[in-house]
């Protein structure tokens, strides 16, 4: 089961940090979830047309805004997780060539 406190229990994530990773998750679930939406065909129920189209891109962002502050799908803390250790490799050589060991 994902947990959906996992990207906000990384040491050394800064809050900054886990708000963009979650938004870049949002991103993707937007994506995924318009591209689900464009592959269901209509009756035109809604009317279809411009309108049915801008409903479904509305109700495409609301839901994956829903499932990203919901605890998402994980892809969050794995972004931390990633950008933490590119930070970190970042700062290895820096302190390296200083004479200090990490």
């Amino acid at each position: 089961m994902l947990n959906p406190l996992a990207a906000t229990k990384q040491p050394g994530a800064s809050p900054a940090l886990l708000a963009q990773a979650k938004q870049l998750e949002g991103v993707f679930l937007n994506t995924l979830t318009s591209t689900m939406f464009s592959s269901i065909k209509t009756d035109g129920t809604f009317g279809g047309g411009f309108g049915e189209e801008t409903w479904r891109s509305m109700q495409s962002e609301q839901m994956a805004d829903s499932i990203a502050q919901s605890g998402g799908i994980g892809l969050a803390d794995s972004i931390t997780r990633s950008l933490l250790d590119v930070q970190e490799a970042a700062q290895a050589p820096a302190q390296t060539s200083s004479g200090v060991s990490p």
